[in-house]
């Protein structure tokens, strides 16, 4: 079964996502905006979900996670808890 390591910014607004995500193309610290902004458990651990494999996550989580290019971040995608700005750190 594959797995996956990744990190998340999770938010209220689709906006605040987008103004995240042009700091991050800035050169922001991912591990930074997500413990100041990100209303997830994670945002103390800088994002961080650790390794998971498919179905553990929402369906648009997972899409991202195990289909879309790692070390890139990708978002705003929605679920029903926000919207998230997820990296892939790594896939196997």
């Amino acid at each position: 079964m594959p797995l996956a390591c990744a990190r998340h910014i999770l938010v209220k607004t689709k906006e605040e996502a987008e103004m995240l995500k042009k700091k991050l193309a800035n050169g922001a610290d991912f591990a930074s905006l997500a413990k100041k902004h990100s209303r997830c458990n994670s945002a103390k651990n800088g994002g961080d979900l650790g390794e998971f494999s498919p179905g553990t996550m929402l369906k648009p989580f997972d899409n991202v996670v195990f289909k879309k290019s790692i070390l890139t971040v990708h978002g705003p995608v929605k679920t029903k808890f926000g919207f998230h700005l997820i990296e892939t750190i790594y896939r196997h």
